[in-house]
Parts: structure tokens; C-alpha cells; sequence
């Protein structure tokens, strides 16, 4: 086992604290272990007047990460899960996730406005399941990081926007004046698949080379929700959303339309088998 990691993760608050998640685990797993953070800049954090819809969104917060590991500048990377692509580049491959924090959306509501008339937000994943629950509603893109996020919310630019329960959680944001967060349960809003996990990446052949610090109950809800939206031949920013809870599989598919699928397998083969079913069945609706 190595001694010294070096560990690749985007500038944002929220991705230095995950990474920081991360090194104080493998830490506190093995003491001798020093852990140095390599922060980079994504094209996704340089190209904030981007659409995400316009301009795709595969590989933008990930790719310059990859690009150290697959280059040997770096030992691991930390993501956001829900960043990653379902389909892992070559040569690289996922250690594990730490424990899942909350999977959920957060709707932050600017204070006194009763139902938004303009919503933020550049997931079209977001966008059309809150347009059943807001169908007046007009919409807006954004970018930034969580705190400009806010802001923008505060200082009117829309309504409301539509932010990751995890994200605000890890960042100890609980409150906020002049701004309202409402949670949305996975029936008002489907998840991300990933959404609220934390991803350790590695190159191929080096998966077990870190301490045990993983957990493998995320790492199984993480892989069937990644390997349904392959099937759906989906990236990170369609709209399709996937969340395993237990051996129920919660889908919102690009119909627009919300489902509930059981999976019943106890091995991967078996998984497979039961996604391939499920993705017929969403195909011929």
C-alpha cells in the first residue's frame, strides 16, 4: 500500500470538502498515509456562460481530473458522483464511494413568494419534473457554485432554484435570510443517479491499492442507477432520473412520466438482467 496519495479535486468549497472527506478517511484508516490535494480548474468551472443543455455536459467537471490520473500526476480523484459519466474513460475505473449522504433536491424558494413564476436551473432533468408541480412557472439558466447560487436567489434573479440536499448539508447550510428550502421527496423529484455520493476514481489495476474505506451498500445502489442510465443511453445532465432505495428502483424517464420497479436480484448478473427488462418495458410506453 502506498504512502504518500495525492489526490486530484476541483477548487469549489463543496469539492474541497468532499476531497477533505475523503483524505481524513483514508487518514484515519491508515495514519502513516499523507494525503496531498491537486486542485484544478474543470472547463465546467472556467465556462460559467455555458448551457449545460447547449453545449452537453459530459466530461466538463471531470475531464481535467481524469486527464492527471491517466497521466500519472495523480493518484485518485475525487467527484460528485452524479458528475461522472455512466461509462467509466478508458483506463480508469472507480475504487469505491464513501457512505451516501442525502439523494434528495432542495428547492430554495426566495422568502415571501408563495409559488415561483420563474424557476433557475440548467438540469433538464430538475426542469421537467418541477414543471408538473409548476406548470405556470417560466424558466431560467444558472451556473455557479452553491453560494452564488444563492445569491442570485436573494438578489432576485429568479424565484427559486433547485439544489442538492447533500450538497447543502456537507457545506452546513441549514439557513439562510430571505430565502425558503423546501425538501422534494423522490416522488416530486427522481434523483440523479449518483446524486449524493462521493466517487473515488482511480486508473485500472489500482482499485484496491487504498485503505478499506468504502461502502459497499452505496457502491451497489450507485452501480444499478449508472448502469440504468447507460441503458438509456443517458449522460449526467438528460433527463432522466434513478434512485435505488432498498429494492426499489424510483425512474423518472424522458416521457415525462414517473415509475416504481422492484429489483429483486441478489448478483450482478441477476441486476443486469432485471435493468434490461425494465428498460424494454420503459421503451415500448
Amino acid at each position: 500500500m502506498q504512502s504518500n496519495i495525492r489526490l486530484a479535486t476541483r477548487k469549489s468549497r463543496l469539492a474541497l470538502h468532499q476531497s477533505m472527506l475523503v483524505r481524513d478517511a483514508l487518514i484515519s484508516a491508515d495514519s502513516g498515509l499523507q494525503v496531498e490535494l491537486i486542485e484544478v480548474s474543470t472547463t465546467g468551472d472556467r465556462q460559467q456562460d455555458w448551457s449545460l443543455q447547449n453545449e452537453g455536459g459530459v466530461g466538463l467537471f471531470t475531464k481535467e481530473l481524469e486527464n492527471l490520473l491517466l497521466t500519472g500526476a495523480a493518484d485518485i480523484a475525487v467527484h460528485s458522483s452524479k458528475d461522472l459519466p455512466a461509462i467509466q474513460v478508458d483506463g480508469l475505473a472507480i475504487a469505491g464511494y464513501l457512505p451516501r449522504g442525502d439523494a434528495h433536491d432542495v428547492l430554495v424558494l426566495r422568502e415571501k413568494v408563495p409559488a415561483p413564476s420563474t424557476i433557475a436551473t440548467g438540469s433538464p432533468r430538475r426542469r421537467e419534473q418541477l414543471r408538473q408541480k409548476f406548470p405556470e412557472a417560466s424558466w431560467l439558466e444558472i451556473r455557479g457554485n452553491v453560494e452564488t447560487r444563492l445569491n442570485k436567489i436573494c438578489e432576485g434573479y429568479a424565484d427559486a432554484t433547485v439544489l442538492a440536499a447533500a450538497g447543502l448539508a456537507r457545506l452546513g447550510i441549514q439557513t439562510r435570510a430571505g430565502i425558503v428550502f423546501k425538501p422534494l421527496s423522490k416522488e416530486e423529484v427522481v434523483p440523479a443517479p449518483g446524486q449524493g455520493a462521493i466517487a473515488v476514481q482511480c486508473r485500472v489495476g489500482e482499485e484496491n491499492r487504498l485503505p478499506s474505506i468504502f461502502c459497499e451498500k452505496t457502491g451497489h445502489a450507485v452501480g444499478v442507477e449508472k448502469r440504468l442510465l447507460s441503458l438509456l443511453g443517458g449522460g449526467c445532465h438528460s433527463c432522466i432520473g434513478g434512485f435505488l432505495e432498498g429494492n426499489h428502483l424510483f425512474v423518472f424517464h424522458e416521457d415525462s412520466c414517473y415509475y416504481k420497479f422492484e429489483i429483486h436480484a441478489q448478483d450482478e448478473a441477476g441486476t443486469e438482467i432485471e435493468l434490461q427488462e425494465i428498460v424494454k418495458s420503459l421503451r415500448k410506453r
